[in-house]
């Protein structure tokens, strides 16, 4: 392979790397090419590619993307899977792609910024898939909801049962307005004679004055006789 092919495919491995969310090293030996191709295609499925690559290329490309720690795990044939979707629905489909195809051994993998043993990296199968674990997420919030929605529910009930009761505890409604307006009409009874009182004393004195005024016309009429 020519040194500016090599170089090509180094920068390209890097950029694949780089892209992934993680990394899952296998080796392939004794698969045919039929089985390798239904490999990939079932990989594709969860978001994943898998690429069949030289040791040494790996290992530049890995260094330069800043994993320095592949070395033990680039040992024989290759084929990587480089990761973009859930890294648990992968190691499941590795996982029973090796139990249909013998030959296929899951070797470790990086992620997160470690590198995976070949035992650490096979334990992902046995966790439960993002997918699943959403849902069960989904399922507990719901739950939650449920119960939130059920208490204010009883609370609201609660209060509209005291608020019926304490309506019970209170006199008709006609005998609180008829209270009301008997007060009102005691304290404006009072006023209402202050004020009759000046004008009827004002009416009065007029004629008191011109009854006054007569007796006194009379007398004086009788003198001059």
């Amino acid at each position: 392979m020519p040194n500016a092919t090599k170089v090509e495919r180094v920068a390209e491995l890097k950029e694949q790397i780089e892209g992934a969310n993680a990394l899952l090293l296998t080796e392939y030996r004794g698969l045919t090419v039929e089985e390798i191709t239904e490999l990939r295609r079932s990989l594709r499925e969860v978001d994943a590619s898998l690429s069949v690559i030289k040791n040494t290329l790996m290992l530049r490309a890995a260094n330069d993307a800043g994993v320095t720690e592949l070395d033990e795990l680039l040992a024989g044939p290759s084929a990587v899977a480089f990761i973009q979707g859930d890294v648990v629905a992968v190691a499941k489909k590795l996982k029973d792609a090796s139990k249909q195809f013998p030959a296929l051994v899951i070797k470790g993998g990086y992620m997160d910024g470690a590198v995976l043993d070949a035992a650490s990296a096979s334990a992902l199968a046995d966790l439960e898939s993002r997918e699943v674990m959403l849902s069960k997420i989904a399922g507990l919030l719901k739950g939650e909801m449920s119960r939130a929605a059920a208490a204010f529910i009883a609370a609201q009930s609660q209060f509209l049962s005291l608020l019926e009761a304490y309506k019970e505890k209170l006199p008709a409604g006609d005998e609180p307005a008829a209270e009301a307006e008997a007060e009102v009409a005691a304290e404006e009874a009072p006023a209402a004679e202050v004020e009759e009182t000046p004008a009827a004393e004002a009416e009065a004195a007029p004629v008191e004055e011109a009854a006054a005024t007569s007796t006194e016309e009379e007398a004086d009429g009788e003198g001059e006789d």
